[in-house]
């Protein structure tokens, strides 16, 4: 059997592509005792990969150069000589930009549980969910009459934090990038309003949205949104830093906030988070999700591609603005 894989050729100084990464095929030794073969269905891309592949100290080892580029994905199980997985089942882990991949006694794999499709298994049942529900829940407790504003709103972790804030009983505000995607979030994602910042001043827009200020900022973008959301806080504010894409292909590290005084002058609170950190905690999250979604109380948008030659540019889109909601990329459906 042979294996095509896209592994990481050179680190990459500013934005990714696709000349970062080489495609090669190998070929796949007979399974020993104890490892599971598994073919890659469905791939993530989030990111937090931008980062993976930085030669830097992480919450993560660097992905090395020769080595295949991390990802979540969902797949099937071709052959087990593992007793907890038999041929067939559906699971979950960080596959990889590959067909096929190996498991050392099961070790980092997990079942999707039944009923759930693979793009749900990475979308709002995977991390992007997980780091929603937690990153809001657990660090900000958003409380009815806050104003909460989320940047990145309309992908896939911004646009479920603030659904989850509507439940919550807060008036909600999104920043996205275009009409279509911020038409999305008010019309579609039940957001109150939102601020479109290639079109328009975001201060502008937070100032004219958000008159009593802001209680909680849920940042997925960091630079200047950042800094124009530590203008708008209210007393006690909590802001929650979730990501930072605005700055993820930078060759120089952006300068830090000019106006990070304000967390003192109005007693706030920023803080920042991993979603790993709440693994043990996903029979919780379950708990709430599942009916949310289930009655249509949370809706989550997929952008799937399709094809193994589209993989790197897949990742490319979601730094170019093109994804609207959870970004992934079909190889297989299961059989």
């Amino acid at each position: 059997m042979k294996n095509q894989q896209w592994q990481l050729k050179t680190r990459p100084q500013g934005l990714i592509g696709e000349e970062h990464f080489e495609r090669v095929v190998c070929e796949m030794t007979d399974l020993a005792e104890g490892q599971v073969l598994v073919k890659n269905l469905y791939l993530s891309f989030d990111p937090t990969q931008r980062g993976w592949v930085n030669d830097m100290e992480s919450y993560m080892p660097p992905v090395a150069i020769g080595e295949v580029m991390r990802a979540g994905t969902v797949g099937q199980v071709v052959s087990s000589k593992c007793s907890d997985f038999d041929e067939g089942d559906l699971v979950q882990g960080l596959g990889g930009w590959q067909e096929f991949f190996v498991s050392e006694q099961g070790i980092g794999l997990s079942k999707v549980p039944e009923g759930v499709t693979p793009q749900e298994a990475l979308g709002i049942f995977g991390t992007t969910g997980l780091t929603a529900y937690f990153g809001l829940l657990d660090l900000s407790d958003p409380k009815p009459g806050d104003t909460v504003l989320v940047s990145g709103a309309a992908g896939a972790t911004g646009s479920v934090a603030g659904q989850i804030a509507k439940l919550k009983g807060a008036r909600v505000i999104g920043i996205a990038g275009g009409p279509e995607k911020c038409r999305w979030l008010t019309e579609t994602a039940g957001f109150d309003a939102a601020i479109d910042y290639k079109n328009e001043s975001v201060v502008e827009g937070i100032a004219r949205l958000c008159p009593e200020r802001i209680n909680v900022f849920f940042d997925n973008v960091g630079g200047d949104i950042l800094e124009a959301a530590l203008d708008h806080l209210a007393m006690n504010a909590r802001v929650i830093l979730c990501g930072g894409i605005s700055g993820y292909n930078e060759t120089e590290p952006r300068p830090g906030p000019k106006n990070i005084m304000n967390l003192v002058i109005t007693r706030s609170r920023m803080e920042g988070f991993i979603v790993i950190d709440y693994l043990s905690r996903i029979g919780e999250f379950l708990n709430d999700m599942l009916p949310w979604y289930r009655s249509g109380q949370i809706v989550h948008l997929e952008d799937v591609q399709e094809g193994f030659d589209n993989i790197p540019s897949t990742l490319q889109r979601l730094f170019s603005g093109q994804n609207l909601g959870k970004q992934l990329l079909k190889l297989a459906e299961p059989e």
